[in-house]
């Protein structure tokens, strides 16, 4: 079975109260994607607790809307008053308005996050802990026609099943009705149609227990229908459709003459329009309204041909230019949308912002081409018409004004140990730059990093020692984004100081493993992409000053940023061909990371007899070198200026006399 019980009581006994002991639980549900994704699922705890007046309250604590499970401290719950928020379910109608006014009235501190939509069902379901989860197996079975019945031969008279409605209040309100009317002794799952599945207890174990049983019973349902194991090859359904992602978006950014990110839209509506005979020709009839043809283009790219797309935008701008009585300059000719059989529907566009825009609104367009078709007929205003909005000033001059490119703008970067230190601070100066950033790291902060409201940032926890999570890893990033431009090499290890007569075979071996093994499998992963990028695909890896100058103590470290070292320059002889850059920095006493704590310099500066502020400075520029500084030198490198080099190795560590 996918999912596992995870609970270890040695873990938990260390969160002591009971808002902690749901923080654990919640990161074990947030930790597994098949259970939730990325913000998705919520959890809860009743508890009493006194006051301003000194006198018990009862209240609920409820996650705070936006946040992740995986990531989930105790700031991120929102307290109410648990009465009053309960008794909301009680009423006959509530809007979603009136109901976030109700709930953020109730709040216990006024600086609490806005609590989940689902506080009203948390607060009315029984049991002290309260689990929501979107189990892939759960919603799989209930996404059938006999999904109810499926659910009902699984958990019988132990689940309350609920049909679909809207989240927030109405199904709070329905859920209770049910309750009422259907709910035994022996009713522990609430099994929500099309949605997901809440479970509870009196401790957060008991209610994770259940949650994980709940699940591995859909699971063990489906294997024992024949519906669990995936019917393809380990590797070419993955591949394939990346690959094919990040040509099309290669075509389509030199169509338009600059690097374009091209995302996958997760919607059935694609695929479901594609599915038609005429879908082609109803595709291309034009657009919902003029409008939208400075986000989409009159029509959508059918399939994967970007050139004969270009021509027919040529031909499209010829035809009508001549009759504007005006001299006009075309626009780029590249497809902003793209339906296909095979791949369903993508968005394309220089931002994110830029991206998902021209997706909803095909989203939407496909919607109204059916319902017209269903009533009568599909028929949009004439291509004029759509050109005079499209080449009409005043909509040129509303693009311009709100267009200001920057240096990596459509451009996809991954930063490997992008949690923290060098890692963070580069992915910082890359976003800073305009481009999209896919950061790994085995801290599974990284999902939570300050940029994760930015749409071009994607956080993914991973051990880049598990080469199949990676690519895993990568190939959803790949959906996202569309393609690779960029690959940062950071992340990696400083074992403990030994020397060589005394090291540890394991951590040897666990050094080779993180900095150099897990690089290599990486770069055979993302050799293909990188050769697909429009601009050329570039590298550059974060070595270390240990590499032309070792130290004593440090063997398992420096040999293995040596042997990082070999094959960064390796790959810039063999990747040159392919227009792919390789480059080095070197670092060395960057204080500003996880490794040199406040006692640590002060004991190295100790230990050459120089003051704090002296080592720290102890180069030849006399200069204090931080990840920031690193992060501009990787940036600078990956940028234009540095267009025709390769193999370059650049110390970052204010001159370092044994180097030089």
């Amino acid at each position: 079975m996918t999912v596992e019980n995870r609970y270890a009581a040695d873990k938990a006994s260390a969160f002591t109260t009971d808002l902690a002991q749901l923080v654990y639980v919640s990161r074990l549900l947030g930790s597994d994607q098949s259970l939730v994704l990325f913000g998705g699922g919520n959890t809860s705890v009743k508890v009493t607790e006194t006051d301003l007046y000194g006198e018990p309250e009862a209240r609920i604590y409820v996650k705070g809307s936006g946040h992740d499970l995986a990531t989930i401290r105790e700031e991120g719950f929102a307290p109410l008053r648990l009465i009053e928020t309960g008794r909301l379910a009680e009423l006959p109608a509530l809007s979603d308005a009136e109901m976030v006014d109700a709930l953020a009235s109730y709040k216990i501190r006024a600086a609490a996050p806005a609590p989940s939509v689902e506080a009203v069902l948390h607060a009315a379901l029984p049991g002290k802990f309260v689990l929501h989860t979107h189990a892939d197996a759960v919603v799989t079975i209930t996404n059938t026609p006999s999904g109810e019945r499926f659910i009902r031969e699984i958990y019988g008279e132990h689940a309350l099943i609920v049909p679909y409605v809207m989240p927030g209040f109405t199904l709070a309100r329905t859920v209770v009705e049910l309750w009422r009317a259907h709910a035994t002794d022996s009713t522990d799952v609430v099994v929500l149609m099309n949605h997901g599945v809440f479970t509870w207890g009196d401790t957060a174990k008991d209610a994770y227990d259940r949650m994980i049983s709940v699940v591995q019973q859909a699971e063990q349902f489906l294997a024992d229908h024949g519906a669990y194991e995936w019917p393809y090859s380990s590797s070419d359904p993955l591949i394939d459709r990346v690959l094919l992602q990040a040509d099309l978006r290669k075509r389509i950014s030199q169509a338009a003459g600059a690097p374009m990110l091209l995302t996958y839209y997760p919607s059935s509506k694609g695929f479901g329009l594609m599915k038609l005979d005429n879908a082609a020709e109803l595709a291309t009839r034009g657009p919902l309204t003029p409008d939208h043809v400075i986000r989409t283009k009159r029509v959508p790219l059918i399939g994967r041909d970007v050139e004969q797309y270009v021509t027919a935008y040529r031909d499209y701008f010829d035809a009508h230019s001549e009759d504007s009585g005006r001299t006009l300059e075309m626009l780029d000719p590249a497809p902003r949308v793209v339906l296909d059989p095979e791949l369903g529907m993508m968005s394309a566009g220089r931002t994110m912002a830029e991206a998902e825009l021209a997706g909803r609104i095909a989203s939407q367009t496909i919607v109204a081409i059916v319902r017209a078709e269903a009533l009568e007929k599909w028929q949009p205003l004439a291509s004029q018409h759509i050109f005079d909005v499209e080449y009409w000033e005043l909509e040129q001059a509303k693009l311009k004004s709100t267009v200001t490119r920057r240096e990596f703008e459509g451009e996809v970067a991954l930063v490997t140990g992008g949690a923290s230190g060098i890692g963070k601070a580069i992915v910082d100066r890359l976003l800073e730059l305009g481009a999209a950033v896919i950061a790994l790291d085995i801290d599974r902060s990284v999902y939570d990093n300050v940029h994760v409201e930015s749409p071009e940032y994607l956080g993914i926890g991973v051990d880049l020692t598990d080469s199949q999570k990676t690519r895993e890893a990568l190939h959803y990033a790949m959906w996202v984004f569309g393609g690779l431009d960029m690959v940062v090499l950071n992340a990696g290890i400083f074992p403990p100081s030994s020397q060589i007569a005394d090291q540890d075979a394991d951590v040897w071996k666990r050094a080779f493993d993180v900095n150099v093994n897990s690089n290599m499998e990486l770069l055979k992963a993302t050799y293909p992409l990188l050769k697909l990028a429009p601009r050329g695909g570039r590298v550059a890896v974060v070595g270390s000053k240990n590499v032309p100058a070792p130290g004593p103590g440090a063997s398992a470290y420096s040999a293995s940023k040596a042997a990082l070292n070999q094959l960064a320059r390796v790959a810039a002889l063999e990747w040159g061909k392919d227009g792919i850059r390789v480059n080095i920095v070197h670092p060395n006493q960057v204080f500003d990371t996880a490794l040199w704590t406040d006692e640590i310099i002060a004991a190295r500066a100790a230990q050459y007899g120089l003051t704090v502020d002296a080592y720290r400075t102890n180069n030849v520029l006399r200069a204090d070198v931080n990840s920031r500084d690193v992060a501009r030198a990787v940036a600078a490198l990956l940028g234009p200026d540095f267009s025709r080099t390769t193999g370059a190795q650049v110390p970052v560590d204010g001159g370092n006399e044994r180097v030089i």
